[in-house]
């Protein structure tokens, strides 16, 4: 998150602010959010500092937000501590994790390897989301969700609407439909029957923050149960950065290390394998629905020049399964690989 406006107190945040600081002597900042609703300021006083969400009044007993964020806090999951809150405002003041996200350290590394240790602080705060978080059977509403055949599908389809029919323009005659639907029912329908774990969702590196040599998880209020693929595809075939095969391989092995006595005793590798790839089909072609969308619906061309690398993501994991070739001829016969989207 970037500091890029000083803003004016308004009737909520002033006295707000001013009763959990004790003081009016601070200054507000906007930051830039993510693709959500949610608002976000960085409050400084002194030589301290805050963040402070906005988003619409919430009740706190059943706030999505709060309930995964104890629940993983509970489980020893590193998430921000909450300083004060205006539940009728919709205001959450909570403490400021910094501007180094894990996105940004893959970045600044000089190799990818420089960036393995970080890594592996992400994959052990995941470890923790996927096991002692989801044995620890208390009332989150992340147990109250979940990704299922219709979830996987109608995800699925949000990338077919805003980017092939969207953007693209592609044209489906019924029989094409039709097979298309076939195939997503069988790739949706796959993931569902696998055991189901707790899921952060947008387990990527703009959502992992790194503050004094500690991994931090955010924006996980979508938290829900799913395959454990999901997280681990969004971490590693993240599409904010380019991770290499060798790399992702190792930190797959590590997280299965760190998992072990967590697995069940017939664990297959092969089978797990063959999930991810599955997994990478259905969750990197959901992030391509996303980036289209925005552009689609709204104009925002921010996350155009993502849509490129993460299609070639979906080929790749699509090139796996034969029985899928109708989906891969799609992608082709559309334009979707060599389109130059940054110049929509």
């Amino acid at each position: 998150m970037r500091i890029f406006l000083m803003v004016t107190h308004d009737e909520f945040l002033n006295p707000f602010l001013t009763r959990s600081l004790n003081s009016n002597a601070y200054k507000v900042f906007s930051l830039a959010g993510d693709a959500s609703n949610r608002r976000y300021y960085r409050v400084v006083l002194d030589h301290q500092s805050w963040v402070l969400m906005r988003w619409e009044p919430f009740q706190p007993e059943n706030y999505p937000f709060l309930s995964v964020l104890n629940h993983f806090a509970k489980n020893g999951v590193h998430v921000p501590q909450v300083i004060a809150m205006s539940p009728q405002e919709g205001l959450v003041l909570l403490e400021d994790l910094g501007d180094l996200t894990l996105e940004r350290k893959f970045w600044e590394s000089q190799n990818q390897e420089a960036a393995t240790e970080f890594y592996q602080m992400a994959v052990d705060e995941i470890v923790k989301i996927h096991h002692p978080a989801t044995l620890d059977q208390s009332d989150c509403t992340a147990f109250k969700i979940k990704f299922d055949t219709e979830k996987f599908m109608w995800e699925m389809n949000y990338g077919k609407d805003n980017l092939l029919s969207g953007i693209l323009k592609f044209q489906f005659n019924d029989a094409l439909n039709k097979e298309m639907a076939n195939i997503f029912l069988d790739i949706c329908s796959r993931l569902d029957k696998e055991p189901k774990r707790i899921a952060h969702r947008d387990y990527h590196s703009r959502n992992l923050m790194i503050k004094l040599d500690q991994m931090s998880v955010i924006d996980f209020q979508d938290a829900r149960l799913g395959p454990i693929q999901y997280d681990l595809v969004s971490l590693m075939r993240d599409s904010y950065v380019d991770m290499n095969d060798a790399m992702a391989k190792n930190l797959i092995n590590y997280y299965l290390e760190k998992s072990k006595q967590y697995l069940p005793k017939d664990f297959s590798r092969e089978h797990f394998d063959r999930v991810y790839e599955l997994q990478s089909i259905q969750r990197c072609f959901k992030a391509c629905g996303s980036f289209a969308s925005f552009y689609h619906l709204r104009e925002d061309r921010r996350y155009l020049k993502y849509l490129s690398g993460t299609l070639r993501r979906v080929m790749k994991a699509i090139n796996e399964f034969p029985e899928y070739k109708t989906f891969a001829d799609v992608l082709i016969d559309s334009g979707a690989l060599e389109r130059k989207y940054e110049s929509l």
